[in-house]
């Protein structure tokens, strides 16, 4: 497997207008002590990523939005050969911002539907409306021929809504439709007790496997559930089959779990770079040393890509190269980001024939 970056997560501000109760930066609307950059930082953190890859970059936040050169910075990264994207909650969407996102040649919009319902959704949110902004959003992305994902973040208050949430997303139109395991960072450390057991986490996985291997409309993919990678196998070698995964251009490909510093990383409005947006550990700073010194030296990211190095179950696991196990998740909940996945229910075989 080669190590590059192929896939930039950027928080552009922490400021959000909206409350969510899995926020992995517990973003508000008036943050102190962390203030956005400006467009000129800006401008150099691009130039330096450009210098030495051509990532996706998704400009994200907080609500992107709220920044009033959010637009400006695409343009200047589009500019600079940089495949830039939006991540938004939808809400602040107009006439307007659809035509900025044309101008500055945007590639893919993504937005949030964490219920089928408004009902589920704002309370995900915690602010009334969100739903129904959302849906505005979508409208109106359609009516201006933009490319939309969307991404559904899930614990037990919304997990029933799964199906339901997947065909009001197929119908409305999505290029793709990314299911999110909760990591319990930011905010979400308040619903570790909502978290998906580990009894149903795999049989929401074979959920999405059976569904995806019908699936022609619409692109599928698990997020930070990387044991999925072992059941697409496990259930393809049963079967005798070859089920093959359709990618999503600017995506990172379908073929293994956690990409955590190995592929794709976050970096925050004070410049650190993490190993990915729920992974509150940093390699270093892009203010401060060059993004192609911290994404080839770090001993963060080379202790990721050593597989060898995990623990107890991921270290002996046959999938290892395939899963790999959370990461993010294994750091969230045991403190150490080398130890087994803490919701995957696999025995590797080593350990079977024991």
């Amino acid at each position: 497997m080669e190590f590059e970056p192929k896939w930039i997560a950027w928080e552009t501000t922490r400021r959000c207008n909206l409350g969510c109760v899995h926020c992995r930066s517990s973003s508000d609307l008036e943050v102190h002590g962390h203030p956005d950059f400006s467009f000129d930082q800006a401008a150099g953190i691009m130039d330096n990523i450009a210098s030495y890859a051509s990532p996706v970059l998704v400009l994200s936040g907080g609500e992107p939005l709220l920044r009033s050169d959010i637009f400006d910075i695409a343009r200047y990264g589009t500019e600079k050969g940089l495949r830039m994207c939006l991540a938004t909650n939808g809400t602040l969407v107009t006439e307007q911002t659809c035509k900025e996102i044309i101008r500055s040649d945007i590639k893919m919009v993504s937005l949030s539907l964490d219920g089928a319902k408004a009902e589920t959704h704002d309370n995900f949110r915690n602010q009334p409306g969100a739903f129904d902004g959302a849906m505005q959003a979508i409208n109106l992305f359609k009516q201006h021929d933009i490319p939309f994902l969307v991404n559904s973040s899930f614990t037990v208050r919304n997990k029933d809504e799964i199906p339901a949430i997947f065909e009001l997303v197929k119908k409305l139109g999505a290029t793709a439709w990314y299911m999110f395991m909760i990591v319990p960072t930011g905010r979400g450390e308040d619903v570790m007790d909502e978290l998906i057991p580990e009894k149903l986490y795999d049989e929401i996985l074979e959920w999405h496997y059976e569904v995806e291997k019908q699936e022609n409309e619409i692109l599928m993919r698990p997020t930070c559930a990387p044991h999925y990678y072992r059941i697409v196998r496990q259930k393809a070698k049963e079967e005798g089959s070859s089920f093959k995964r359709r990618n999503l251009k600017f995506s990172t490909g379908g073929s293994k779990g956690c990409l955590a510093g190995q592929l794709i990383c976050l970096i925050d409005v004070d410049g650190e770079v993490l190993p990915c947006s729920y992974f509150p550990k940093s390699a270093g700073n892009i203010n401060q040393t060059p993004f192609k010194e911290i994404w080839e030296t770090s001993e963060l990211f080379l202790s990721l890509r050593d597989f060898k190095s995990y623990k107890d179950n991921c270290g002996r696991c046959e999938y290892v190269n395939v899963c790999g196990g959370c990461r993010a998740r294994s750091y969230a909940m045991t403190g150490d980001y080398l130890a087994q996945e803490p919701f995957c229910s696999h025995i590797p075989v080593r350990l079977k024939k024991k």
